[in-house]
C-alpha cells in the first residue's frame, strides 16, 4: 500500500510537472527558431551587401581624390587712372555686365571731345580738298580744251596768211612793168608779210599754252591725292575718336560673366596703372570636376561615360559624364616637379587628371545656389559596365528643400 501511494504521489508529480514542461519547451523552440531566422537573415543581408557591392566593384570606378574646378576670370586695369568707387566685395553674387568699380572719368571725357573736336576738322578740311580737287580738274581740263581750239585756230591763220603772201609774191612778179600797180602790191606783200609774223607769233604762244594745258592729269592727280592724303588723316583721327571712347568705356569696370566676386584688390581712392589686377570673379556656370584616377583605373575610362558626383560638402549628388582623359600624369604638368612626386609616381601609382563636366539642364538657371564652388572635394563614380541608354540631365534647383535626383541605373 505505502509503494503504491508512493506511486501514485510520484505520478502525481510527474502529471503536475508535465504541463511546465511543455511550456519551456515551446518557449525554447520559439527562441530556437528565432535565432535561426536572424541567422538566415543576417546571411541574407551579408549576401545581399557582399552581391551589391560586387556589383558596384565591376560596374563603377571611383576616386577620392577629385575637386571642383572652375574658370576664374582675373580683371586687370587697361588703363591707368583713379579709383573712384568700388561695389563689391567679396563672395558677392554678380550678374554679367553689372558694374564692380569705377574709375576717374574726367580725363578720358576730355580726351574723347578732343577727338571729336579733331575728327570734325579733318572732315571739313578733307571736303574743302576734294571740292577744291573738283575745280582744279574742271579747269585744267577747261584750259587744254581751250587751248588746243586755240593752237588750231593760230595754225588755220598761219596758214591763210602764207597762202595770202604767196599769193601777193606771184601777183608782184606780174606787175613788174607797170609802176603804179609795183608800188601797191610791193606794199600789200609787206602787210603779208607783218601779218604772217603775227600769226606766227600767236602759234608759238598757243603751242606754249598748249603744252601748259597740257599737264592737267598731273594736276588733277595732285589736287586728288591731297584729298586722300586728307582722308588719311580723318582715319587717323578716327582711330583716336575710338580708342579715346574705348579708353573712357575701360574706367567702368564690369563683371565679364554671372558670378561671385572672389578676390578683390582695390579700394576706393587707390591709383591704379595698366595691367595691375583688380578683382576676380569666379564663373558659376563654367564649372567641371577634375578627378584623379590611377593609371590602371583608366583602361575602363572612356569619354561621355556617365558619372555620379557627390560633393561631400552638401552630401548631395549630381549627374554628368567624362569628358576627357586628361594629357598625362599630374606630375608631368607641375611648374617645378618634386623629386619625391616622381619616385612616388614610378614606384606606387601615377594618377592622371581626369575631366567631368556636369550634365546641364537646357533650361538656364545651373549653379544658381552656388553650391559648386571651386576647390570643393568630390567623389565622383563612373558607371563602365552596361551603361543606361538614357542620362538625365541635373534638375534646376527652385527652393532651398530642392534635394538632387539620385542618379538610376
Amino acid at each position: 500500500m505505502k509503494q503504491r501511494k508512493h506511486d501514485c504521489k510520484s505520478y502525481g508529480v510527474h502529471l503536475q510537472s508535465s504541463p511546465r514542461l511543455s511550456v519551456t519547451q515551446w518557449v525554447r523552440d520559439i527562441v530556437l527558431q528565432l535565432r535561426k531566422l536572424l541567422v538566415a537573415s543576417l546571411t541574407i543581408l551579408v549576401a545581399i551587401a557582399a552581391v551589391w557591392f560586387i556589383r558596384d566593384s565591376v560596374l563603377y570606378e571611383r576616386t577620392d581624390e577629385a575637386r571642383i574646378d572652375g574658370e576664374i576670370i582675373p580683371l586687370s586695369a587697361t588703363i591707368s587712372g583713379h579709383v573712384e568707387q568700388v561695389n563689391v566685395i567679396e563672395g558677392e553674387a554678380v550678374h554679367a555686365g553689372d558694374v564692380l568699380a569705377v574709375l576717374d572719368q574726367k580725363e578720358y571725357s576730355l580726351a574723347v571731345y578732343k577727338a571729336i573736336a579733331n575728327l570734325a576738322y579733318a572732315e571739313n578740311t578733307a571736303a574743302g580738298l576734294y571740292f577744291n580737287a573738283a575745280i582744279k580738274v574742271t579747269t585744267a581740263f577747261g584750259g587744254l580744251r581751250y587751248a588746243q581750239a586755240v593752237l588750231k585756230g593760230a595754225q588755220a591763220r598761219v596758214a591763210a596768211s602764207e597762202d595770202k603772201l604767196r599769193a601777193d609774191e606771184a601777183l608782184l612778179k606780174q606787175v613788174q612793168a607797170d609802176r603804179a600797180q609795183l608800188t601797191i602790191v610791193e606794199a600789200v606783200v609787206a602787210t603779208d608779210q607783218q601779218v604772217l609774223l603775227e600769226t606766227q607769233k600767236e602759234l608759238v604762244q598757243a603751242t606754249n599754252d598748249l603744252r601748259n594745258a597740257q599737264t592737267a592729269p598731273q594736276q588733277a592727280s595732285l589736287a586728288k591725292m591731297r584729298a586722300q592724303a586728307a582722308d588719311s588723316q580723318v582715319l587717323q583721327f578716327k582711330a583716336q575718336l575710338e580708342q579715346a571712347q574705348l579708353n573712357l568705356s575701360n574706367t567702368t569696370i564690369r563683371s565679364p560673366a554671372t558670378g561671385v566676386v572672389g578676390k578683390r584688390r582695390i579700394e576706393a581712392g587707390q591709383n591704379v596703372s595698366v595691367g595691375q589686377e583688380l578683382i576676380d570673379v569666379v564663373s558659376l556656370d563654367d564649372v567641371w570636376i577634375t578627378a584623379n584616377f590611377k593609371q590602371n583605373q583608366l583602361v575602363h575610362l572612356r569619354p561621355g561615360q556617365p558619372v555620379e558626383i557627390k560633393v561631400g560638402a552638401y552630401g548631395r549628388t549630381w549627374k554628368g559624364h567624362v569628358t576627357n582623359l586628361g594629357g598625362g600624369a599630374s606630375s608631368v604638368f607641375s611648374a617645378v616637379p618634386l623629386k619625391g612626386v616622381i619616385v612616388n609616381d614610378v614606384k606606387g601609382m601615377p594618377r592622371v587628371p581626369v575631366r567631368i563636366d556636369f550634365d546641364r539642364p537646357e533650361i538656364q538657371g545651373f549653379n544658381t545656389e552656388d553650391l559648386l564652388k571651386t576647390g570643393l572635394s568630390a567623389e565622383p563614380k563612373v558607371r563602365v559596365r552596361w551603361l543606361p541608354r538614357i542620362r538625365q540631365p541635373n534638375r534646376v534647383s527652385v527652393g532651398p528643400e530642392f534635394i538632387a535626383e539620385p542618379m538610376t541605373f
